[in-house]
C-alpha cells in the first residue's frame, strides 16, 4: 500500500511541475510575440539612390567660375565669356559700372526696359546706357535716347563715352562697346559687351564731368 501511494504521489508531483512549466512557457512566448520591433537607428546610411543623385563634386570643382569683381592691369577693359574686366587704373566709379553692367550683360532685348527704374527683366538701349551711367554715378533716373544726345559735356571721355541720336544710344567704357544691337549679325541681343567698335556717324558724342 505504501509503494501504491508513494508512485501515486511521484506521478501527481510529475504533473504539476510538467504544467507549471508549460505555464512559464506561454507567458515567456506571450511576451517575447507582444514585444515591439527595434526601431530604426537614426545614423543609419541613406539610400545610394538618393546620393547617385547629387551633382559631381569634382566636377563642378572643374567648372570655371567668373569672379565677382574681374580686374586686368592696366588702362583698357577686356572682355572674357561675355564678362568684361575692370581695368585697375580706371577710377573706382568706372569699376563700379562695369561690374554692375555685367549683372546685366545676359539679359534679352524689351523695348522701353530700364525706362521707369534701373533694375528690369530686360533693357533697351537707352535703358542700358543709363543703367552704366546711374552705376558710375553720374545719373540719378533713366533717360532716353534723344535726352542722352545733350547728357554731360560734348566729346569724348577719358573713361567713358556715350553716343545717342534720336532712335538709338550706346556706351563705350574703358576701350568696350556696350550696346543693344549686333551689328554683325544685325539683331537685338539686349545688354552686351563688344570688344570691337562701331562708327560714330549721325551721333552726339558726350561724356559724363570728369570721365
Amino acid at each position: 500500500m505504501k509503494t501504491f501511494l508513494s508512485v501515486a504521489s511521484h506521478i501527481l508531483s510529475c504533473a504539476l511541475s510538467f504544467g507549471v512549466a508549460n505555464s512559464i512557457s506561454a507567458q515567456t512566448l506571450a511576451k517575447a510575440t507582444s514585444r515591439p520591433a527595434p526601431s530604426k537607428s537614426h545614423t543609419q546610411v541613406a539610400s545610394t539612390g538618393f546620393l547617385s543623385r547629387q551633382p559631381n563634386a569634382t566636377s563642378e570643382r572643374n567648372t570655371p567660375v567668373e569672379p565677382a569683381y574681374p580686374l586686368v592691369p592696366g588702362n583698357n577693359a577686356i572682355l572674357r565669356n561675355g564678362i568684361a574686366y575692370a581695368p585697375s587704373n580706371a577710377p573706382a566709379c568706372v569699376k563700379s559700372a562695369i561690374w554692375a553692367v555685367n549683372t546685366i550683360c545676359r539679359k534679352p532685348f524689351l523695348l522701353g526696359g530700364g525706362h521707369r527704374s534701373f533694375s528690369a527683366v530686360g533693357y533697351d538701349c537707352s535703358g542700358t546706357v543709363s543703367f552704366a551711367l546711374h552705376h558710375a554715378g553720374g545719373l540719378n533716373e533713366p533717360l532716353v535716347a534723344r535726352d542722352l544726345m545733350h547728357y554731360g559735356d560734348p566729346g569724348a571721355g577719358r573713361w567713358i563715352t556715350v553716343l545717342a541720336n534720336r532712335e538709338h544710344t550706346y556706351i563705350l567704357i574703358a576701350g568696350l562697346r556696350l550696346d543693344t544691337t549686333d551689328f554683325r549679325y544685325g539683331s537685338h541681343a539686349g545688354p552686351r559687351w563688344h570688344g570691337y567698335l562701331r562708327l560714330g556717324r549721325g551721333f552726339e558724342v558726350r561724356h559724363p564731368v570728369g570721365l
